[in-house]
């Protein structure tokens, strides 16, 4: 006995649903684009994330656009490296990650470098010297309160970096709970395409199938990349490579060799693709997302009401996934890489100094600059009034003769004929300010604690 076409169990469902469309839902593809830009960014911060991206993404035809504008302008900016150690990537295309799909890298500048020994100074460092700082300043650990005057407190983070990284080093950084989640858009996508097959709304199912393939291939294409750490290499001889880092307020006291230091002020995360025809790939990767766009605007009108909200199911909870990669916070991971996987856990320690000229001295004790610290000095001490002058050169006195810093005697600092009473009462407030330095010095050493 043949079954009437209206006795069918698929076809009767489908024909006693309301007769109405949701002729919004095509349009999806141009909403939350920025957090479809922003996760599939996170392709080279999280290990095998490359494979994880077969699910129907929203923001088509901003990542259509983005990925267009990335292989454009990758194209002139990239090179040729034909030095490097592994022969693997004797052939590929670097490019600064921190540019991808980010128009403005203002973010990416580091803070002024000042070599204490050389006298190098770099006006402007790069991202990894910036990752430095945010590391610094999100140390929950509390620093030393080191005694003395209060004014305007002054934070130092000394920063033993050790060892020298490699001149180039793949680091690699996993998490299980990422790996997880991913499961949740991937496992909606391909069940609600494959709902829509069994009803036979081909056109809700083709949509699907068509945004999980454009993401995937992206996703596949794109984390073909290394995420690679280089620095330059140092000449030998060099001296060591100490000095200051920061601003007024957030200051870093790098120490270690030339090649250690310069793997923060010089060194930088780059991506190496296998070869230059990768940037056509990235292209064509461009043409699925604008295809998903127009296809998902012109079937999805034409689709049943099951198979809109089968695709607005589909692409609601790959928005969700979106927004909760695009929060993470990707220098956090960036940091991790660089301090666990390149740096190998440099060692940090923080003081808290209550006036400037305190922390000052105490950095002048710390770095021991071989050449004349009085230009040094003096940048980090514009002032130059009769009294600071006095000071200064009681200061580098002291400076020059490491075996006797004995700021803790007054009669060290000579009489004070000449200058007023108000004059002497700044004297005295300076002096303090360099016995606390001293002290903290010294607990620094590990001479005597605080």
């Amino acid at each position: 006995m043949v079954i009437p076409p209206h006795a069918d169990p698929i076809h009767s469902f489908i024909d006693n649903l309301p007769r109405f469309s949701l002729d919004m839902s095509g349009v999806t593809g141009l909403l939350r684009g920025d957090d479809a830009v922003s996760a599939i960014t996170t392709v080279h911060v999280y290990g095998n994330r490359r494979w994880l991206g077969w699910y129907n993404t929203p923001g088509s035809f901003q990542l259509a656009n983005r990925f267009s504008s990335f292989a454009k302008s990758a194209s002139f900016r990239g090179i040729y490296s034909r030095n490097l150690s592994s022969k693997s990537l004797s052939e590929s295309v670097h490019l600064d990650p921190t540019t991808l799909f980010e128009p403005d890298s203002s973010n990416c500048r580091g803070p002024r470098f000042r070599a204490a020994h050389s006298g190098t100074v770099i006006e402007e460092t790069g991202y990894l010297a910036a990752l430095l700082m945010k590391e610094c300043a999100a140390w929950e650990e509390d620093g030393r309160v080191v005694p003395g005057r209060r004014t305007q407190p002054v934070e130092i983070t000394i920063a033993d970096l050790g060892q020298v990284p490699p001149s180039e080093v793949q680091p690699a950084h996993s998490s299980v709970f990422t790996l997880l989640a991913a499961s949740v858009p991937i496992a909606t996508s391909i069940s609600t395409c494959t709902l829509c097959a069994v009803f036979q709304d081909w056109c809700a199912s083709s949509s699907i199938l068509i945004g999980i393939i454009a993401s995937g291939v992206s996703c596949l294409v794109l984390g073909s990349a290394h995420l690679v750490f280089i620095h330059p290499v140092p000449a030998k001889g060099s001296p060591t490579g100490d000095g200051i880092l920061g601003s007024k307020k957030d200051i870093v006291l790098l120490r270690g060799t030339e090649g250690a230091v310069s793997s923060i002020t010089r060194g930088q995360f780059s991506l190496h693709f296998p070869s230059e025809a990768h940037y056509n790939l990235i292209q064509c990767c461009s043409l699925l997302f604008f295809i998903q766009c127009v296809t998902q605007f012109i079937l999805i009108p034409q689709a049943s009401l099951f198979g809109q909200v089968m695709f607005l199911t589909s692409h609601g909870v790959s928005a969700l996934y979106n927004a909760w990669l695009s929060s993470l916070d990707k220098d956090k991971v960036h940091r991790r890489l660089l301090f666990e996987s390149v740096l190998a856990n440099p060692t940090f320690t923080k003081y808290t100094f209550g006036t400037r000229p305190t922390a000052v001295v105490f950095m002048l004790l710390v770095l021991q600059p071989t050449q004349d610290p009085t230009k040094l000095l003096d940048e980090l001490l514009p002032n130059d009034t009769k009294v600071w002058k006095r000071w200064k050169g009681v200061i580098l006195g002291q400076l020059r003769h490491p075996r006797d810093h004995s700021f803790l005697s007054d009669s060290k600092f000579g009489d004070v004929h000449g200058f007023t009473q108000q004059e002497q009462g700044l004297l005295d407030a300076l002096y303090e300010d360099a016995r606390a330095a001293y002290s903290g010095y010294k607990d620094y050493i590990g001479v005597e604690p605080l």
